[in-house]
């Protein structure tokens, strides 16, 4: 290797400032800012973000970077620690399939705080998020699988992407660049242990990678270095948390393809790796109009680590219910969705789905194990009280870049989730604008600001 990896990377993020978007790609990246405000408002309601922007009160003062939905300002970087939190909490943040990794809650979040301390314009922003997409979803996509075992990506592998897109919205040169995603690095952590029970933790994995991003950023801004061989090093990070990783491949292609465009989108405001079987449930129940007490068995076989990931049978609050597979499927089965409204108290109290979710049995289906992680399949059979037999086997999710959502369907989410936060007008004005965020001359116009939600309405 003729320069050490992170340098590599850092030549692309630091032309990133001028670099030409093809259309494509562009339209790609505007899909994952709309996505990530789609869920990053909502979550901007509930805790840890609401306790975040609390215990970070005094240190708001003076801030230029603007907490979701309130508008509340925050320093630069407590902005995207908050916001990186919010938009990791409803479990319906954006994947990057071939690294197992959520992109958007720890790319977006420093983007938009440090653009909006810098007051940059849109086209910057926007390219900025191209750049942390590329970085860290190729550095997810080489240490996948094996990182994958113990390690959370998101709050890992994010914080070289929230190191990049920071570094491009300050226009770092390559070698400053070099030393923030070198210094990005000595920081990451996130464990799977946070995710296995209920506790605020998974989110906060998103929002300290975010905030890592603008640290190391300004740092190296000033001249703080870093190790560059961080990545390759003997005791470095693929040596600490991988093994032997193909960098070489990792950066095939980067500047010419750009990964952002096979972005997973979430149809389900669930754990991903249950999505394939909610799938197959709703395509049987729609194609042969199945209702849930007509169901004898239902079976759903899928992937080894989507049944290690999401086995909980008995989940008890609505964190829990998100990373059980039984849960979700009986939820889909019986109100023919999988959304917000499937995790409220009442619902996971309903008799009638844990009856059904008695009925439900797991295993790993071969097929769908060997295409993991490129492909997210499952294999659902139900057997109904008349005997009848029904089965249907899904090669890849609804959201995946196979079978992406619409751009429509993407703003049907939106409005589902902003509307009742901010109000239909304001997230009509909002859409519109993420729509052509490259036109904004100051990325702090967006008009999130100063929203009336419960947060505003009691901050003060």
């Amino acid at each position: 290797m003729s320069a050490v990896i992170v340098d590599r990377f850092a030549e692309f993020v630091a032309a990133a400032p001028s670099m030409r978007l093809a259309p494509a790609v562009a339209h790609a990246a505007k899909r994952c800012v709309v996505d990530w405000f789609a869920v990053a408002i909502p979550g901007g309601e509930v805790a840890p973000a609401t306790l975040l922007t609390q215990a970070l009160l005094a240190e708001s003062v003076g801030g230029r970077a603007m907490v979701l939905p309130s508008g509340r300002k925050q320093s630069v970087r407590n902005a995207a620690l908050i916001n990186g939190a919010a938009s990791h909490t409803l479990e319906f943040d954006d994947i990057y399939r071939d690294a197992v990794f959520h992109p958007g809650v720890v790319v977006i979040p420093p983007a938009l705080a440090a653009a909006q301390g810098a007051q940059s314009n849109g086209e910057r922003f926007l390219r900025a998020v191209v750049a942390g997409y590329e970085v860290a979803n190729r550095i997810g996509a080489a240490v996948t699988p094996a990182h994958y075992e113990y390690w959370h990506t998101t709050g890992t592998v994010g914080t070289f992407g929230a190191a990049a897109a920071a570094a491009a919205v300050l226009g770092l040169d390559a070698e400053q660049t070099a030393n923030a995603l070198a210094n990005a690095g000595t920081f990451a952590a996130g464990l799977q242990q946070a995710f296995r029970s209920d506790s605020m933790s998974k989110p906060l994995h998103a929002g300290r990678a975010a905030e890592t991003g603008v640290l190391v950023a300004a740092a190296a801004a000033k001249g703080v270095t870093g190790a560059r061989d961080i990545l390759e090093g003997a005791r470095g990070f693929a040596a600490a948390m991988v093994g032997e990783v193909d960098w070489e491949k990792a950066l095939e292609g980067l500047g010419t393809d750009f990964t952002i465009v096979r972005t997973t989108q979430k149809n389900h405001s669930a754990c991903g790796h249950s999505h394939a079987a909610i799938d197959g449930v709703l395509a049987l129940s729609a194609e042969h109009g199945i209702a849930a007490d007509e169901v004898r068995t239902l079976r759903v076989g899928t992937y080894a680590k989507a049944l290690e990931v999401t086995g909980n049978r008995d989940p008890k609050t609505a964190f829990e219910a998100k990373f059980s597979l039984t849960y979700c499927v009986a939820a889909a089965l019986l109100t023919g969705r999988v959304r917000l409204d499937a995790f409220t108290p009442e619902r996971l109290r309903d008799a009638a789905l844990r009856a059904l979710m008695d009925r439900i049995e797991t295993f790993v289906d071969e097929d769908a194990d060997a295409r993991f992680p490129h492909g997210r399949g499952a294999v659902v059979e139900i057997e109904t009280t008349n005997g009848a037999r029904h089965r249907t086997e899904v090669m890849t999710r609804k959201g995946d870049p196979d079978n992406p959502l619409s751009d429509a369907e993407i703003e049907d989410k939106y409005r589902e989730l902003v509307t009742p936060v901010i109000g239909a007008e304001r997230a009509e004005t909002l859409l519109a604008l993420l729509w052509r965020i490259d036109e904004l001359d100051d990325i702090s116009a967006l008009p999130f600001g100063a929203a009336q939600t419960k947060l505003a309405a009691t901050a003060d």
